[in-house]
Parts: structure tokens; sequence; C-alpha cells
């Protein structure tokens, strides 16, 4: 099993970079950062502006450059990129640029878009569930088109993106840049990752990530593709509780989100659980345990439950 780290965006830029480091001085396999611009203003998304959307945020591409600079060994990415957001062609170009700042470890992260309260803020369109899903299919087939092009130009048509003779120099470092598709959707979201990932994430525990698993691999049968081709990741909120009453009520209140929650013998045996049902990579995200506890969480993670 691999893990890796996901910063919370509200934390100074030097409390991001210590916990990248740690990341890389442990030996996990990369470093993820959120695409927000601000803090879902509630549950619901909406309806008006709270004080919740005011909380520092830092954006999650300019993060990733500073991290390609500063930090060394661990693959970089967003955890994931709302295709909303951005023509997927300059999404592709700044991930080639990406990678060859850091020498080759950059990942695309995609998503459909979801978070309703920073689209109405800024004034980026939200489109119907439908066609966020139609424009992350034909998204994941450009950027690849331009990942694969060899230092050749690219020509693309889709409904809702068009290359005509896009340049595309240089190519990635590797000669190609894998794309990780975030997401469940049984219906598009899995039959785009079956299409056109490398990798796949979710949030949810093992028996969750086992549902979705499931459906991923019809997709794949269906589209002639082993399914052992698909990198599997899943995460879950990281809290160590050392009593286990209190352990459960917290998975309780958390429901899908609380897969690393419990003990330390409970942490252990669910991560052999995310093994058993295929999952390949851990990503642990510091989202329940920034501040001055934070490293002490992530550090203790690492000794008393991976064993490093």
């Amino acid at each position: 099993m691999e893990f890796s780290y996901w910063a919370n965006p509200s934390q100074s830029w030097g409390q991001i970079l210590e916990g990248a480091r740690f990341a890389a001085d442990a030996g996990w396999r990369g470093v993820w950062v959120p695409d927000h611009f601000m803090p879902s203003a509630d549950p619901g998304n909406g309806p008006g502006p709270t004080d919740v959307e005011m909380a520092p945020f830092l954006e999650g591409w300019m993060l990733l450059g500073g991290l390609a600079a500063a930090v060394p060994d661990v693959r970089l990415g967003l955890m994931v990129g709302g295709n909303t957001y951005r023509h997927p062609a300059v999404v592709a170009n700044m991930a080639i640029t990406l990678d060859h700042m850091s020498g080759g470890r950059a990942v695309l992260g995609l998503g459909a878009g979801w978070q309703r309260n920073e689209h109405e803020r800024l004034g980026i369109e939200l489109p119907s569930l439908k066609e966020r899903s139609d424009r992350l299919e034909e998204a994941a087939a450009l950027c690849r088109a331009m990942f694969e092009a060899g230092g050749q130009r690219v020509d693309f048509v889709g409904e809702h993106y068009t290359l005509t003779q896009a340049p595309v120099e240089p190519g990635p470092v590797n000669g190609s840049l894998p794309i990780l598709i975030g997401g469940a959707g049984a219906k598009r979201t899995l039959r785009t990752v079956a299409r056109h990932a490398d990798e796949w994430n979710a949030w949810g525990r093992p028996d969750t990530i086992a549902g979705h698993l499931e459906n991923l691999r019809g997709h794949c049968d269906n589209e002639g593709r082993d399914m052992a081709s698909v990198h599997i990741t899943a995460v879950g909120l990281l809290i160590i509780v050392d009593d286990a009453e209190k352990a459960e009520q917290i998975r309780s209140g958390l429901d899908h989100r609380s897969g690393l929650v419990g003990t330390v013998d409970e942490l252990k045996a669910v991560i052999e659980a995310y093994e058993s049902v295929g999952v390949d990579e851990i990503v642990v995200p510091d989202f329940a345990i920034t501040g001055p506890e934070k490293m002490t969480t992530l550090e203790r993670f690492n000794r008393e439950v991976l064993g490093n």
C-alpha cells in the first residue's frame, strides 16, 4: 500500500510546505492540493454569502509550482482540478509546465466541478450535471491527446471543445502524463475513468470503495480495458483516537469521509481492508488536523500505524 498527503489550502504556505516535506521524507508517493478558491459556504453550498467563505484560501496551481521547486521526489497534482474553471487545453499546458518544473512528477487530476458557491461568487458558469459530465469526458480525451502528441500539433473536435492545429511543445518529460479522475458517479464518471484515466480517486470507507470498484470493473469490461491498468486511490479524514467508543461516535458523524478515523489498531485494520478490496494507495488529508497538532498526528500515523 502506498500513501500520499493532501494539504488543506486554508493553511499558510509554510504549514503546507512542512506537511509536503514530511511526506517526501517519509517516502510517501505524492502531495496533493485542492482546486478551490474558497471554502464551501455550508453543506448545501449556499444560498448566500457567509463568513465561512472568508477563511484564507490559497490557489492550487500556484501551490503546486512552489512545491515543485521546494519539495523533491513526490508526485504533485490537484485533487482534483475543477473542469469548469479553465479550458482543458490551457490546463494541459499548465500540467506539462508543472511536469518540467518538477522533473516529470506531475499528475493531472480532473473532476467535473461541483462547488456552487465559488461559481456564483466568481461568476463562473456551473452547467447541469449532465453537461458537466459530458465536458469532463471531452476534457480527459483532449488532455490525453495533447499529452501523447509527441511534440506535434493536435486537432480535436468535440461538442464543447475544439482544437485546430494546437502546438504541443515541449511534451511531458516522460513521454506522457498520468490523468487521475476523481468522483464515483456510477454511470458517467466511472465510465470516463475506464475510457481515459490512468488513476481514480474517491472518498469512502472500504465497503463503499468496493461498491464503486464493481461499477468501475463493469465499465472497464465494456470498454475492453484491463481493470488492473487503473491505479486505485481512496481518501478518508485522518483522526487518531485512543478510545474506541469515541472513535465510533466520530465515524458515525462523518459517514463516508471517516475512512481513517480510529485507534491505532483500528487504523491498521482499515488499511488492510482497503488493500483487500483493491485499493493501491491511500490519500491522507490533513483537513481534520490542521493547527499545532497536525505534524504530531502525521508523524504518529507514520510511526505507529505504518511502522515507519
